[in-house]
């Protein structure tokens, strides 16, 4: 399709000029936002982060071992998730002699609990589902 075949394929007979103008203007005054959120959504899309990161909200803090175990992975395995995950700013690290230890950081939880609490209560819907048959 050609470049003048594309721009003819609107059926609207008017654009609302004010309109686009406000859109244009709210992604544009956002845009640090949006970049920030589309990062931690990226990082959040992997189920193995989407996991540490829950693990992370429920228990404060975990190190990599314990999330190895818990996941039932390897150590390096889980090291290279949280790599990624401090990387792009998601989660703080703290040391306490040689363990390390992961937690989310705070800007980060608010934008993540309500996706949490949506597994949670998935989780006990299917189990008041269950027990009612």
């Amino acid at each position: 399709m050609r470049e003048a075949e594309k721009e003819q394929t609107c059926i609207r007979l008017f654009a609302d000029q004010v309109q686009i103008s406000g859109c244009k203007e709210k992604l544009f005054s956002n845009a640090d936002t949006f970049y920030q959120l589309s990062n931690l959504l990226s990082l959040a899309g992997n189920e193995v982060r989407l996991k540490i990161l829950f693990l992370l909200e429920e228990e404060g803090e975990l190190c990599p071992c314990d999330l190895a175990d818990i996941l039932g992975m390897s150590v390096p395995a889980v090291s290279q998730h949280l790599r990624k995950l401090k990387d792009g700013g998601v989660v703080v690290t703290r040391r306490d002699g040689q363990t390390i230890f992961y937690s989310l950081k705070s800007e980060n939880l608010n934008l993540l609990k309500p996706l949490f609490k949506h597994i949670v209560n998935q989780n006990l819907n299917t189990k008041s589902h269950e027990q009612i048959l």
